[in-house]
């Protein structure tokens, strides 16, 4: 697993061991940033099942200014600050120790905001679009904020997510990119 483009192109990530974590293979990572960007000017992401932390490292070596990741596992927290070290630039990490749910209400307190978010939960929990919702409710998504949703064929994401514009869809074997735009018009209260 490596950083596929950018700043830190070429440079190797390490993965979570064990079976609880899926890491997005490099074929998936290069076509989802060609998809989305493929480089950015500036802004923030957010992912919120971080795993290795690889979404995240890429989209700043892509240009993203600062990157928030969360996941639960002590395992998958300690993987993350090892991959960050890799990029020399700690300062554009942030990594939380904590599930989705709390995670989402303290940076709601801090009134963070975000331009790009990524979600890639197990595949057997996905709730993306509970956490889409509640992102939003959280007034965490700038606007015109960007979710991708990496799920299995399973997880069958609608068109149709109130305050959100479906983009488009990417099938890779098992694994299904969705991306959406938030436009925030309709809010949830």
């Amino acid at each position: 697993m490596r950083v596929v483009a950018g700043e830190y192109g070429g440079r190797r990530l390490n993965a979570v061991p064990g079976r609880k974590t899926r890491p997005t293979t490099d074929k998936v990572k290069e076509a989802l940033f060609s998809s989305i960007g493929p480089y950015f000017a500036g802004g923030s992401s957010l992912d919120l099942f971080a795993g290795s932390g690889g979404l995240s490292i890429e989209a700043v070596s892509r240009g993203i200014d600062h990157a928030v990741m969360v996941d639960r596992q002590y395992a998958a927290v300690q993987v993350i600050k090892k991959n960050v070290a890799v990029t020399k630039h700690p300062e554009k990490f942030t990594v939380i120790k904590n599930n989705a749910n709390r995670a989402i209400k303290a940076l709601a307190k801090q009134k963070a905001g975000f331009d790009l978010v990524f979600l890639d939960p197990p595949y057997a929990k996905q709730q993306i679009v509970k956490n889409m919702t509640t992102l939003a409710t959280a007034q965490l998504l700038n606007p015109n904020a960007l979710v991708v949703a990496e799920t299995n064929q399973e997880a069958d994401l609608p068109a149709n997510i109130s305050g959100f514009d479906f983009l488009r869809q990417h099938h890779y074997g098992i694994t299904v990119v969705t991306i959406y735009r938030f436009h925030g018009k309709e809010q949830h209260k």
